[in-house]
């Protein structure tokens, strides 16, 4: 049973629907923005309204991937999707080259940082390496010969004990 007040809903969903097209198509004839917000701006509606009517919004989303009519300028056209996909690649692009000019960065700071180190002469010497092959050599050498001074150690001990032992031996006697 259709009301008055029903006749006059539907009649005003249908006026919207008509702005809503007009505006998609002058967008879509004018080349500018084929966004939910822009076409809802142009036909005086709420955008939900393009979310509560899904046909609509389907419309929308098939002219924005629509190419835009070539120019001479230009040559072939671009839709929306490939432009999309542009920037996503510019933007990846962009992360990859930053993290590249950040680690250089690094680099380039570490480098500097070693030669002004050097340079002050507060740093390590040039003949650094050399020093550290001495060093680990010094060290076997002393792995080396701890256990040989242990032997004399021990051999330097029964020395003495033996010599102690003939002491007392010659100090009872005499």
């Amino acid at each position: 049973m259709t009301t008055p007040m029903n006749d006059g809903r539907h009649q005003d969903t249908e006026r919207r629907r008509q702005r809503v097209r007009t505006a998609l198509a002058s967008a879509t004839r004018d080349g500018t923005s084929l966004t939910a917000s822009a076409i809802a701006r142009t036909a005086r509606v709420d955008r939900t309204f393009l979310y509560r009517h899904r046909d609509l919004l389907e419309e929308l989303h098939a002219a924005a991937r629509q190419p835009t009519g070539p120019t001479p300028a230009r040559g072939s056209a671009a839709t929306q999707a490939s432009l999309q996909a542009d920037l996503a690649n510019a933007g990846a692009r962009a992360a990859r080259l930053a993290a590249r000019v950040q680690q250089l960065e690094k680099r380039l700071s570490q480098d500097l940082g070693e030669q002004a180190w050097r340079e002050s002469g507060l740093g390590a010497p040039a003949d650094i390496d050399e020093h550290r092959r001495r060093i680990a050599q010094l060290e076997q050498r002393n792995v080396e010969l701890a256990p040989r001074l242990e032997e004399r150690e021990a051999e330097l001990e029964a020395a003495r004990a033996a010599n102690r032992e003939l002491t007392r031996a010659l100090n009872q006697r005499g």
